[in-house]
């Protein structure tokens, strides 16, 4: 069943104007200032501003005199707008193949295929909002049956996400006010004046006289809101995607032959990347149907690439899940994501070169929503930074892990805290207590003294770590550590710590 993400981006403008100027200091409040004629007034306003008092629509005059200290921006409305799809075409090769821009203030996205590469949809919204967040935009995601109930409820909550349940979508908004149903100003203001407020009180008012009155608006926002009728989002696109399409007289939907027109759009879409010397790292195939609805389906892969008969394998692998109902009428192959990609020179030879590629694997894993990487080494003594993850098909990287001492396959996500019976300063545990287990220790090696990194944190220029590698009664190697070096105790508080697993 499809699925509706809203991204609401309340402080697009005031968070453009930081990303442009990151001089600018976090406690400074900001208002957008916008002109008709003499008249100038607040059309935007970023969280501190608003702590003070300052709301949209508000003279200009009055917001400086409420904040004496308020900076005050000109409003730029085309470069906001650029900024938007800017954003918009970045979540269409992150999110959903089908992605477009909400108004002037918000982005729309289909999940339908998407949400399982991103572990579901609790992970998908708070990733979200999370990456958003990184990049210093604020954001409101929320994820329903349909685009205005999505729409709506991103826009009437105050957290960061709200997931609507499957079909639970006339609860969740019945209660909103009329103003996220997205009504003509003139319109709302006449309802408003017959006492309507809420969706659910016009949502349960006989339609004829509503018609009568508005035209048929009203009943269409109302319709769609409720998933009664079709609200198609028409995707993003810029002049630079290489797109191939094919449309049918009449509609196809048997498995094989939606294969066949796959295969053909593949031949041309990976003949016009050739042209471009280009190679696809992601593709989408748009299926549009008879009733005016659309399906996605991606494929990635983790290098660039031209092989035809492979991208039309990861498609095919696929196509099982496209349900055509009652038809389909236009096929869309577009490259979301394409890199340089120049033709390898043959050299002519009997002897058979050993090929170890293991990238169709990354793309097969990659594509049914797994994540595929590498670690790589990271300049650091302290275990836990000494790692990073790099992508699946990354060329190699010259830099290595160096050191003496062993280290465990498996480092915990962060050390867990043990009981350890111990002499100190140097001596390892003879037993310790981890998740509920005692264990004895049999055998020990250590310590590994290991050092803070005082230009990481302040709280590390004295601070130590012991480290010891110890075996218990049932031949398990772990790899344990003591905060402090055991006698000075600004070195550490000498609790002891479980960090690793050895095979």
């Amino acid at each position: 069943m499809t699925r509706v993400v809203s991204i609401y981006l309340p402080d697009l403008p005031t968070d453009r104007i930081r990303r442009d100027d990151p001089s600018i200091p976090a406690e400074q409040a900001i208002a957008v200032i916008a002109r008709s004629g003499s008249k100038r007034w607040v059309s935007a306003v970023d969280a501190a501003a608003r702590k003070a008092g300052l709301r949209v629509g508000m003279p200009a005059a009055k917001a400086q005199a409420l904040f004496r200290g308020l900076m005050l921006v000109d409003a730029e409305p085309d470069v906001d707008a650029a900024a938007l799809e800017r954003i918009t075409l970045w979540a269409l090769t992150q999110y959903s193949p089908i992605v477009a821009v909400d108004g002037t203030d918000g982005i729309v996205l289909d999940t339908e295929g998407a949400d399982h590469l991103q572990g579901g949809e609790l992970p998908m919204v708070t990733k979200i909002s999370n990456q958003f967040l990184a990049r210093k935009l604020t954001a409101r995601v929320a994820i329903a049956d349909t685009w205005g109930a999505a729409h709506a409820c991103a826009r009437a909550i105050s957290r960061e996400t709200v997931i609507v349940p499957t079909g639970k979508t006339v609860a969740a908004v019945e209660k909103l006010p009329i103003t996220l149903l997205r009504l003509p100003e003139k319109i709302l203001s006449d309802l408003r004046t017959l006492g309507f407020q809420t969706v659910g009180e016009l949502a349960n008012t006989p339609r004829a006289p509503l018609t009568l009155r508005f035209g048929p608006e009203i009943a269409r926002r109302l319709d769609q809101m409720f998933g009664r009728v079709a609200e198609p989002i028409d995707p993003i696109r810029t002049p630079e995607m290489v797109e191939v399409a094919r449309a049918f007289a009449e509609p196809i939907g048997a498995a094989e032959t939606i294969d066949k027109y796959v295969g053909r759009l593949v031949v041309q879409l990976i003949g016009e990347l050739q042209k471009r010397g280009l190679g696809v790292r992601r593709a989408d195939l748009i299926v549009e149907k008879v009733d005016g609805s659309r399906q996605a389906i991606r494929a990635g892969t983790a290098k660039p690439a031209r092989d035809v008969a492979w991208l039309t394998k990861l498609f095919r692998d696929r196509t099982e899940k496209i349900e055509p109902g009652f038809g389909i009428e236009k096929l869309t192959l577009i490259a979301v994501m394409v890199e340089p990609l120049e033709d390898m020179q043959r050299v002519s030879s009997l002897v058979e070169d050993e090929v170890r590629d293991v990238t169709p694997l990354i793309d097969i894993y990659g594509n049914r929503g797994q994540r595929v990487y590498r670690v790589a080494p990271v300049a650091s003594d302290v275990p836990e930074r000494s790692v990073q993850r790099i992508a699946a098909a990354s060329d190699l990287l010259e830099v290595a892990w160096v050191g003496q001492w062993r280290r465990p396959v498996r480092l915990l996500p962060r050390p867990e805290l043990i009981t350890a019976i111990a002499l100190m300063p140097d001596h390892p545990p003879a037993s310790i207590t981890w998740r509920g287990r005692r264990r004895k220790v049999k055998r020990a090696d250590g310590p590994e003294r290991i050092f803070g990194e005082w230009w990481q944190r302040d709280a590390e220029m004295e601070a130590v770590r012991d480290y010891f590698v110890i075996e218990d009664e049932a031949g398990e190697r772990l790899w344990v550590f003591r905060a402090g070096d055991g006698v000075d105790p600004e070195t550490g508080d000498h609790r002891w710590f479980m960090h690793g697993i050895f095979a």
